[in-house]
């Protein structure tokens, strides 16, 4: 009998740490790992087995490299940082004959997702947090006012039940936790569905030359205006190569279209291919609240990627900071309730989540233009407007450029104008979420203001509600 099946056969039925983080991701292990450091009890439940812990589909790329909690320290990361010399996005518009060079602010690297993977467990795992792999929760609990006491799970065959003053819901796109919590004591956002999210794919390739383009993230439209490839740099000869659309449109091929690209590109001739994995991410605005007593749901599980890119790896991290710190002072007070965890959601949006409802405005665009007057757009953008417009949420697309992209734009007029009103409407909603509410009374009157708002987004855009 192996280690692992020995530790399994004699865990207690029931166990009673004072945190339960469902999944092993960034979130995961960054709020794990803030709760241990105080020195509380912190268990991570883990559907895969140890030998593939860690091992998602994700582009690689890493925004925000030089700045990521202190729970789990850079250091530990960074020998899963494979190229830390791209400093631009490189967008292929082959509609328009052109390539745009794209200012990216802030520090990027390209990383191995794996061993990332198994940085981030070993991180959490050295200040004291306790993992239990191949255990799948298949039920939450609550009590009898609505709180969240725990989750029952399964571990080869084995039922076992974790009982916790607080259950954190780390588990991924459209989380089955959700599935399972009654959340009508309290403000957790519930508006959620499959159309809300992309499908992707992605191969890590080798191939034989360096590409000439080991500095850049390479982006490319797909056929459809919701959906993009990307080629990504591990190091110049390997490269993470993927696509995705959105859930909203007719199912692509995935596979079947990310290899036709490939072969149209001479740099991958006769590359070798490994390591092929598929995954669900949200491209939606964050939750309107992630909090519920006695629980709380951080990283892609809380919508916390940004909709227009993909990116949620350093999104994850914070939020995983910012809930292990809320739930900190949640066990020291002996208060779960939503409104003593909801500073949790307030500095979600104050970091990052304000800025991501307002991108997703254009990935609202994105869903109603046709796809060669979108690349047409683009390619009458400045490039350093398009990176505003990208990670920003917000660009100058004042009534100048608006006119030099009409004659830029080759016949284009009418999508440069509704991106020009609908960067207003971008604006109005940035402006809304940074005055998101301090408690939750107040949710209410301030999703109303919310949705007047989009009602306003969709009729500038002309695409269908989206929540």
């Amino acid at each position: 009998m192996s280690t692992q099946e020995q530790s399994a056969a004699t865990t207690p039925k029931t166990q009673s740490p004072d945190v339960v983080v469902v999944g092993a991701g960034t979130a995961g292990c960054y709020a794990a790992a803030t709760i241990a450091r105080e020195g509380y009890d912190v268990i991570i439940l883990e559907r895969k087995p140890e030998s593939e812990a860690g091992h998602i589909a994700c582009g690689d790329a890493l925004k925000g490299a030089d700045s990521f909690p202190e729970a789990i320290p850079k250091s530990k990361l960074e020998p899963a940082f494979t190229n830390t010399g791209v400093d631009h996005g490189r967008f292929e518009i082959p509609q328009e004959d052109t390539v745009l060079e794209i200012p990216i602010p802030g520090e990027l690297a390209v990383i191995d997702r794996w061993e990332y993977g198994r940085r981030i467990i070993d991180g959490a795992d050295d200040v004291g947090v306790e993992f239990h792999y191949d255990t799948v929760v298949q039920n939450v609990l609550q009590d009898d006012d609505g709180r969240v006491t725990g989750v029952e799970a399964i571990r080869k065959g084995d039922p076992l039940t974790y009982e916790a003053d607080i259950v954190i819901d780390a588990a991924g796109s459209l989380s089955v936790l959700q599935d399972h919590v009654d959340f009508s004591t309290s403000s957790f956002d519930t508006n959620v569905n499959y159309t809300h999210f992309c499908s992707a794919y992605r191969e890590i390739v080798h191939v034989d030359d360096p590409v000439e383009w080991d500095d850049a993230l390479v982006f490319k439209p797909t056929e459809r205006a919701a959906g993009y490839l990307w080629y990504f740099p591990r190091t110049e000869t390997e490269i993470n190569a993927g696509l995705g659309f959105q859930m909203t449109e007719e199912p692509m091929k995935l596979v079947d279209d990310l290899k036709r690209d490939l072969e149209t590109r001479p740099e991958f001739r006769d590359a070798e291919v490994e390591d092929k994995l598929g995954a669900a991410l949200p491209t939606r605005r964050p939750y309107d609240s992630a909090v519920h007593p006695g629980y709380m749901a951080i990283g892609d599980a809380a919508g916390h990627v940004n909709p227009t890119t993909g990116g949620g790896i350093a999104g994850a991290a914070y939020g995983g900071k910012y809930a292990g710190e809320a739930a900190i002072e949640a066990l020291e007070t002996g208060d779960v309730s939503e409104k003593a965890l909801w500073e949790y959601n307030e500095r979600v949006m104050d970091h990052f989540g304000a800025r991501y409802a307002a991108l997703d405005v254009y990935n609202i665009l994105s869903t109603a233009v046709d796809v060669d007057d979108l690349m047409g757009l683009l390619a009458a953008m400045p490039g350093e407007k398009l990176a505003e417009a990208l990670y920003s949420g917000s660009t100058s697309v004042g009534p100048k450029l608006a006119a030099e992209g009409l004659l830029n734009s080759r016949g284009h007029w009418g999508t440069i104008w509704t991106l020009f009103q609908t960067k207003r409407r971008a604006d109005d909603l940035l402006e809304l979420y940074e005055g998101y509410p301090h408690h939750p009374a107040a949710l209410e009157h301030w999703q109303q203001r919310r949705d007047d708002l989009m009602e306003q987004v969709y009729e500038t855009t002309g695409a269908e509600p989206k929540y």
